[in-house]
């Protein structure tokens, strides 16, 4: 099995490494198995797990992943990341990217109960900055929805579903209960998931808005398929989806502690 990489990437501050290490400590419940998946999970909760993670695989809660795609600022705009992603607890998204020719780096991030953006032009120039309670409750949807990217973390939230097709998780983050609803297909891979997530889209005010991620493909790394090819964005199910979306992404690689 690839180890977890505990080395941070060099575009953070101190306090953002900090976290990458803290929440890649988080160690494996134990291993999968099938007939652990019972009878009182939701059906289409149970054909996701059976699909997702292979038998003897550890229940990880934490994994480190790459990914390239496009992010829309103004326009799409190519970016490479890497991600560190423990569902219930927090991920930090550290990215590169150009703006008009100039490099932008930096990262968003969800921890300890409060989530925070840092962005900035060739290494020096500060480009975007946010904290507070509207980027924190924004930040800690994500980190709901995210655990699509990690399914052998399922237990750090409940289930509950009244449909052969789709069933709704609910993560208790910092006290705060996001709620997100899983579409599954037929042989259990996952085709969306979407939730009413705190935001500000199209310069709106803040509030909930429709948010969602369509899966396009899916690959498996050491014994976990994840939906690996995905678009992301806002007013997901209405005439402003196409507005909305502003993530485009393909994830090359994850590896598990």
């Amino acid at each position: 099995m690839t180890v977890i990489s505990h080395e941070p990437p060099a575009n953070l501050t101190a306090a953002a490494a900090r976290a990458w290490t803290t929440l890649g400590e988080a160690a494996p419940t134990g291993v999968f198995s099938p007939d652990d998946v019972d009878e009182r999970l939701p059906d289409p909760m149970r054909r996701w797990l059976r699909h997702s993670i292979a038998p003897g695989t550890p229940l990880a809660r934490a994994a480190s992943l790459q990914m390239t795609g496009e992010i829309r600022l103004g326009r799409w705009r190519r970016f490479l990341a890497r991600q560190l992603l423990a569902p219930g607890r927090g991920y930090v998204w550290a990215a590169a990217t150009r703006f008009a020719g100039v490099p932008i780096t930096g990262f968003d991030r969800y921890g300890n109960g409060s989530g925070e953006m840092r962005w900035r032009m060739a290494g020096l120039l500060p480009f975007a900055t946010s904290s507070g309670a509207d980027v924190t409750a924004s930040a800690a949807g994500r980190l709901a929805a995210e655990l699509a990217l990690l399914p052998t973390a399922y237990e750090t939230a409940t289930w509950e579903s009244d449909d052969q097709n789709r069933f709704v998780a609910t993560t208790v983050i910092d006290g705060r209960a996001e709620s997100v609803t899983f579409l599954v297909g037929r042989s259990g891979q996952l085709l969306e998931v979407h939730s009413s997530r705190w935001g500000n889209p199209l310069g709106q005010r803040f509030g909930r808005y429709p948010f969602g991620v369509i899966f396009l493909a899916e690959s498996t790394f050491e014994g976990i398929t994840i939906p690996s090819a995905f678009t992301a964005g806002w007013y997901i199910g209405t005439d402003r989806w196409s507005e909305g979306m502003f993530y485009r992404a393909r994830i090359t690689s994850l590896a598990v502690s």
